[in-house]
């Protein structure tokens, strides 16, 4: 039986007042919730991304890790060249062709990530592969080319600009901040600096100017041939792009990927304070974010970064965007088969936070135990999302929302789904979709109840089920027949052991089939 409820009456029940803003998002915690034995794996709903890398870029890892709950595979473009990448995507492909024969989802994506804009450290004079510098001493930072060599006196820095961007006072960090330096005084070709504390470092490392707004492009040339070269023909699902400090950045890589790229999605990641400052208008335009914590902990106070992290969590869960919350999250265990406490407890925070993705960098990369990693990444989420509270955590967005001013239909009969989902405690919710706009407005609301995706389009399977917090996506030939792929949706919820006879599932989906931006209905259907 199939009940319809008018898009009118949903308006009603998604506009009634509340006051549940303030509501905790956890639900309350007791030595019993602390024992229990561990949740059904089925049901995570956190996605995971993973760094690939040689630790992890053979066939059989790569299948063994999908198995584990991969659902990104991130192709870090800071190394590596576009034949070993190729190799490596069609690697992916393969075994993502494996798993739908063996009846898997292969719905998992591949990110490009860019390289972006980057200071570094020059190489040394004599052959030396490391020096030795004392706190107190004084450095000069000159502004050259690697064909500059240099020395504990004297280290070329690839920033023409430093002279003009720094002043006297200010904080240099270099290898990742395990350099601390002052600068002393401007020079015509670079800076006099004050070493604040010894240290031994190496060739070509990474530099950081907090608080400074660096005069290079967010997209370079080789960004641009990453994205053209790679990005298109490989047809990634999606474009990691470094170091974003304003909304036109990503209006201007939409106009280089051109109509080609229209379906890739953008994910905006936040690594300095210009980023954080026009954050608003980056997340206005974006398809995504990545908090991305590892330089933005360079740039802006350590103790600040989880406010920051929390922040933008925020807002993109109120954009109904997804974030991806990334860097030494499981750290220790690129060399160790256990992760730390503190790193169990970041990841979990993460998750209560509002995250949708978690990612793991040189754990997956390079680490002695990648398998390892994603499956205790996988454990920790489900352990953290069995203790969400799912309708004070949709009252509280809804209220955000609400406050923040009118909203599109759509997005009414979305919410509206969640919500009556909640009240009757649907097994699950079905959304019929295109473009997987619709799903993304369901997911955003954080259902308890799992999200069902069915579309027609591969494409946004394999970015709904990578991306969406809760989703599961099946490719359907065609999305003409509501009725008959609503009954569909069912066997495959069976199928799945999220539904079974007698039990009460959502669907949601528009009265125009086959036509995209007109989701209008919300049916209630009783699983025969």
């Amino acid at each position: 039986q199939t009940l319809l409820i008018s898009c009118l009456s949903l308006y009603h029940r998604f506009f009634r007042s509340s006051n549940s803003s303030k509501m905790s998002s956890t639900a309350e915690i007791g030595i019993g919730e602390v024992m229990k034995p561990h949740p059904n794996k089925a049901i995570r709903k956190t996605k995971i991304v993973c760094t690939i890398g040689p630790a992890s870029w053979s066939p059989e890892m790569l299948l063994q890790m999908m198995d584990a709950g991969m659902n990104v595979c991130r192709l870090n473009f800071s190394h590596g060249d576009h034949e070993g990448h190729g190799a490596v995507a069609d690697r992916i492909r393969e075994a993502c062709a494996k798993r739908a024969l063996e009846g898997k989802s292969e719905h998992i994506s591949i990110m490009l990530d860019t390289k972006g804009p980057e200071i570094r450290t020059g190489f040394f004079a004599d052959g030396a592969k490391t020096i030795d510098l004392v706190a107190g001493q004084d450095l000069e930072l000159h502004s050259a080319d690697y064909s500059f060599k240099g020395n504990s006196k004297k280290l070329a820095v690839t920033y023409k600009a430093l002279p003009s961007t720094v002043k006297v006072g200010q904080t240099i960090l270099a290898a990742d901040g395990s350099l601390v330096l002052t600068v002393k005084e401007i020079l015509p070709d670079g800076v006099m600096t004050t070493v604040t504390n010894s240290c031994t470092i190496g060739e070509r490392k990474n530099m950081n100017l907090p608080g400074v707004i660096v005069d290079l492009p967010t997209v370079t040339e080789k960004d641009k041939d990453d994205l053209i070269n790679f990005g298109l023909k490989y047809e990634v699902d999606m474009i990691a792009l470094s170091f974003v400090r304003k909304g036109s950045d990503i209006t201007h890589v939409r106009e280089l990927l051109g109509a080609r790229g229209a379906n890739i999605k953008l994910i905006a990641k936040i690594e300095n304070q210009e980023g954080l400052d026009n954050y608003d208008d980056i997340l206005d335009k974006v398809d995504g974010i990545m908090v991305a914590r590892g330089d933005l902990g360079m740039e802006i106070p350590p103790e600040k970064v989880f406010l920051a992290q929390k922040m933008m969590i925020r807002k993109a869960n109120i954009a109904g965007k997804p974030v991806i919350t990334a860097t030494q999250m499981l750290e220790s265990m690129i060399k160790n088969p256990r992760p730390t406490r503190a790193e169990c407890t970041d990841v979990a925070n993460a998750v209560l936070d509002g995250t949708d993705c978690v990612m793991l960098s040189g754990e997956s990369a390079g680490g002695a135990y990648p398998l390892n990693a994603v499956r205790v990444m996988g454990n920790i989420c489900i352990e953290a999302e069995s203790i969400l509270d799912y309708d004070a955590t949709f009252q509280s967005l809804r209220s955000k929302v609400i406050s923040a001013g009118p909203i599109a239909v759509g997005e009414a009969v979305s919410a509206s789904a969640v919500n009556t989902a909640i009240e009757i405690k649907a097994s699950m919710i079905v959304v019929l979709t295109e473009t997987g706009r619709t799903a993304a407005q369901v997911a955003k609301y954080r259902p308890h109840a799992p999200i069902l995706v069915l579309t027609a389009s591969a494409t946004t399977a394999r970015q709904c089920e990578s991306l969406l917090r809760g989703t599961r996506a099946y490719v359907m030939g065609s999305m003409i027949g509501s009725e008959a792929i609503l009954h569909r949706a069912a066997d495959i919820g069976k199928s799945l052991g999220w539904c079974k006879s007698g039990d009460t599932i959502i669907g949601v989906h528009g009265m125009m089939e086959g036509v995209t931006g007109h989701t209008n209905l919300l049916k209630v259907l009783s699983v025969e």
